[in-house]
């Protein structure tokens, strides 16, 4: 595949990162990156075993850290 430009990624870079709201709290762990039509949706394994669902979107991702194994959202723990 031909290389990313800035602030872009493939979907498949995302599996396995790790999910961590502003407060620092571990969300989960990316278990996939799925098309609704609108936008991509982080499909995020819950470290309790539960699911959430973050829409990939700036409103809520701050940031990707490849290196880092991070990706830092704007999502409550309670969502």
């Amino acid at each position: 595949l031909p290389e990313v430009e800035d602030n872009e990624v493939y979907w498949y870079d995302l599996v396995g990162l790790t999910v961590v709201n502003r407060r620092g709290e571990l969300l989960g762990t990316v278990k996939s990156v799925e098309d609704n039509g609108a936008h991509p949706i982080l499909r995020v394994t819950g470290v309790e075993g539960g699911e959430r669902l973050i829409p990939m979107v700036a409103a809520f991702v701050e940031g990707v850290d490849l290196e880092a194994n991070r990706i830092d959202v704007d999502w409550q723990s309670d969502y």
